[in-house]
């Protein structure tokens, strides 16, 4: 029987290079979204048309409801859920004393609330029941050496790095592994807003001298998901060039 694959925000940028990862080399996956319907349902025909094994599910990772019937629906289809990727997230520039409540709390909701749903929800229904599985979860460089103007995103990505290396210890006994990919800058929308001369200096920084491309992350991805990693929990692994190490 082929594994599962969830992955949470799989419509777009690097959550897309990672469905498409997994779908090609056989597992069902289920692409979740919650906005971005029409780039959802294409990668599902793209996958579907070479043979892949995909659905997808519409569903708010912050409201807890719709995670667990998105997880019953995925169990009900596939069996079972071996892997779960936590990709969704938001990120926003924003000087700290401009930063709200309310900028702050949506950052939070969705960057870590929504991973302590589908996380939990997992966890419950298929993993710890049958004593296996992998969760690997987004994070990012600023989740571990912090960034200016990203006072929000960078805490909220700290977050899942200290959830992640506490839950690898927890889930262990159970062979769960929990591991986090903490990507440095990538070709994504988030970088969209960037000048070409604001890419070229940043290019410059990295010793390797590029941006990374969304398939160096999913690739990172799929090798903690494989039987290879089978050793390897509460790590941090960040594919960032040289960036940061």
């Amino acid at each position: 029987m082929n594994k599962t694959v969830i992955i949470t925000g799989a419509a777009k940028g690097i959550g897309r290079a990672i469905a498409k990862d997994f779908a090609y080399s056989g597992y069902n996956v289920c692409i979740n979204y919650n906005s971005s319907e029409k780039e959802a349902k294409e990668l599902c025909e793209e996958l579907a048309k070479n043979g892949c094994s995909v659905i997808i599910y519409k569903a708010d990772i912050t409201d807890r409801n719709q995670v667990d019937k998105m997880v019953e629906y995925v169990i009900g289809t596939f069996g079972n859920i071996d892997v779960l990727v936590n990709n969704a997230g938001i990120s926003e520039y924003k000087l700290f004393i401009d930063i709200n409540e309310e900028d702050l709390q949506r950052m939070l909701n969705v960057n870590i609330m929504g991973t302590f749903n589908t996380t939990q929800s997992v966890l419950k229904k298929s993993m710890i029941p049958r004593k296996d599985g992998t969760i690997i979860n987004i994070s990012s460089i600023w989740g571990m050496v912090g960034a200016s103007l990203e006072v929000a995103y960078s805490t909220s990505k700290a977050a899942i790095i200290g959830m992640s290396k506490a839950l690898a210890k927890e889930l262990a006994p159970s062979n769960i592994t929990v591991n986090v990919v903490a990507p440095g800058a990538i070709s994504t929308d988030m970088l969209a807003t960037l000048s070409d001369e604001d890419m070229k200096v940043l290019a410059e920084e990295i010793p390797l001298g590029k941006i990374g491309a969304v398939e160096d992350v999913a690739a990172t991805v799929k090798f903690l998901a494989s039987y290879e990693a089978r050793y390897i929990t509460g790590q941090v692994i960040s594919p960032n060039g040289g960036l940061v190490i």
